[in-house]
């Protein structure tokens, strides 16, 4: 089992930042795929950005690519979503996800591809 908890989110005006973490406990950490997907009202949940076992290789989100910043601490046990320039299309609640299967791909961008979610935290960017 994997537990994962989000903290970060808040209210944030138009072109600020907020930085999301993701603390995991449970199975060991750095064997673990990670990502963050958001889901907007009305709106299907969608991958943001992903990373690598080892953190070596990531993808971004056409919409969030240069703003957004996935990383992964296999020493903390915590996974890391820096937002920049942020937008009232970000607003979302941001869930953090975890693969504890075995990763052949490079990337995985798929809900059904994550075996664990965190709660998710409200990110709400004002105009």
């Amino acid at each position: 089992q994997v537990q994962l908890v989000e903290t970060g989110g808040g209210l944030v005006q138009a072109g600020g930042s907020l930085s999301l973490s993701c603390a995991a406990s449970g199975r060991t950490f750095p064997n673990l795929y990670m990502a963050w997907f958001r889901q907007a009202p009305g709106k299907e949940r969608e991958i943001v950005a992903c990373v690598s076992v080892s953190g070596s290789r990531t993808y971004y989100a056409d919409s969030v690519k240069g703003r957004l910043v996935i990383t992964k601490d296999n020493a903390k046990n915590t996974v890391y979503l820096q937002m920049n320039s942020l937008t009232p299309e970000d607003t979302a609640v941001y869930y953090c996800a975890a693969r504890s299967r075995p990763a052949t791909y490079t990337y995985y961008l798929l809900r059904t591809d994550y075996d664990y979610w965190g709660q998710g935290t409200q990110v709400t960017v004002s105009s």
